[in-house]
């Protein structure tokens, strides 16, 4: 990136924060961000890409090489480069009770714009080591290792080999990350781990998969579980690695959510028709519990002007994948928010000791200013399933109701749902046969 295409960014910067961004890396969809220079061509109510760079200017005009801070704990593991990767903690550089930045669960309530400022605020340190170091044999592995089973946040000190590097990424399918800069060395206080960590860390006989729910059932929250499934925590001994934190959100909630499946599966069937409604963020969610055996539809629509979907497209872009009562065998097509919708949805069912078929749609609308991660549709489809759904007799009046929620016509939502065709255009023994024949 040449020095005059950062110069626009600076000098539509506050003065205090101008010279708190490093530089830029361009990703495909930032084209547009670089002709418009933040005079809202994307129709969006704030620019985006100035959102973020506020959040990193705030935050790396503050940084040295040397930082010490209270991490919530955090630690982060790269894929690129995979099986070789970047591996390290995530420090803010001020101290105290600091566990809000990274604990997904407590952020529903929180705007936008604080969440990029969680999110920014932490500094990675990293270091290159073999996802094996899991197993021992890496100093540095062993300490991460021991924080990301930490129940309270831990004073530590990074000296890195450089000031950290305030890159922003300009692509809108890249959630907000902090300043980063290579790790020499690190000191940490002593970490008070959780008995719950340490427990299935030590059983070298246990599965990770066991060990996950395990944790779970103990009321571990999925944040930390994925936290310590990053760090190689869980698993036989000899077959312990490291995994990539992307991987390791979207393992947890596949492993929990199917546990929970397999559990509802046991239940009998709600009662009725149930529609359960929720707009956060300038996002729609909308699901219906229908009185038959589990099977489950999420689709999402993409407005123009979102994510996935450009400016000037002629109408939403709708994605779905979906699962009949067996199950999948294959990977999503929409990728990890399929299985963080999946666990709410069975968790939800568990807490009454029921099963159902499950269709949840969620709608994009442009005022979704950027991509938050995986975690934002898990916890607004738990918040959406603990409210009062309305109740119907029949699918027909709840998707009469359906369609005063959304804004995407039923005929849309029809054509790439398996499970509304299959319930509206597939014929059941029972009328052939009679119930009970």
């Amino acid at each position: 990136m040449r020095p005059e295409d950062l110069r626009w960014l600076r000098e539509v910067l506050p003065p205090p924060l101008q010279e708190g961004i490093t530089g830029f890396r361009l990703r495909s969809s930032g084209y547009l961000c670089l002709s418009c220079k933040g005079r809202g061509f994307c129709g969006k109510s704030r620019c985006p890409l100035l959102l973020r760079a506020e959040a990193l200017a705030r935050v790396g005009r503050e940084l040295s090489p040397r930082l010490w801070g209270s991490s919530p704990p955090s630690v982060f593991v790269g894929r690129v480069g995979y099986p070789k990767v970047y591996v390290g903690p995530m420090v803010p550089p001020y101290r105290g009770n600091t566990e809000l930045l990274d604990a997904p669960e407590l952020w529903t309530d929180r705007q936008v714009e604080e969440i990029v400022n969680f999110r920014s605020s932490l500094v990675r340190g990293k270091r290159r080591e073999r996802v094996e170091a899991a197993r021992g044999g890496s100093r540095l592995v062993e300490v991460l290792q021991e924080m990301a089973m930490g129940q309270q946040p831990v004073e530590a000190e990074m000296l890195l080999t450089k000031r950290p590097s305030s890159f922003l990424t300009v692509g809108e399918e890249i959630p907000p990350m902090g300043p980063s800069a290579p790790l020499r060395r690190m000191r940490v206080s002593q970490v008070k781990t959780d008995g719950r960590m340490e427990r299935v860390f030590y059983d070298g006989d246990l599965r990770a998969q066991e060990a996950v729910v395990e944790l779970y059932r103990e009321g571990v929250p999925v944040s930390r579980i994925q936290r310590a499934f990053s760090m190689g925590v869980f698993g036989l001994r000899e077959l312990r690695r490291l995994v990539p934190t992307r991987w390791s959100i979207t393992a947890v909630d596949s492993i929990l959510s199917e546990e929970r499946v397999e559990e509802i599966k046991g239940y009998g069937t709600v009662d009725e028709y149930r529609v359960y409604f929720l707009e956060h963020h300038s996002n729609l969610f909308l699901a219906i519990l229908m009185p038959e055996r589990w099977s489950f539809d999420w689709l999402e629509a993409w407005f123009p002007g979102t994510t996935w979907n450009p400016e000037g497209a002629p109408e939403p872009a709708v994605m779905g994948d979906g699962e009949p009562y067996g199950g999948r065998k294959d990977y999503p097509e929409i990728g990890g928010c399929y299985y963080a919708c999946r666990l709410a949805v069975a968790e939800a069912l568990a807490r009454e000791r029921r099963q159902a078929s499950a269709l949840v749609l969620r709608e994009i609308h442009p005022g979704f200013l950027l991509p938050l991660g995986v975690w934002f549709v898990r916890e607004s489809v738990r918040r959406m399933l603990r409210g009062e759904p309305r109740t119907f007799e029949t699918l027909s009046e709840a998707l009469r109701y359906a369609k005063t929620k959304l804004t995407v016509p039923l005929e849309k939502w029809v054509e790439h749902s398996f499970l509304l065709r299959r319930c509206l255009f597939q014929r059941k023994l029972t009328e052939f046969w009679g119930e009970g024949r």
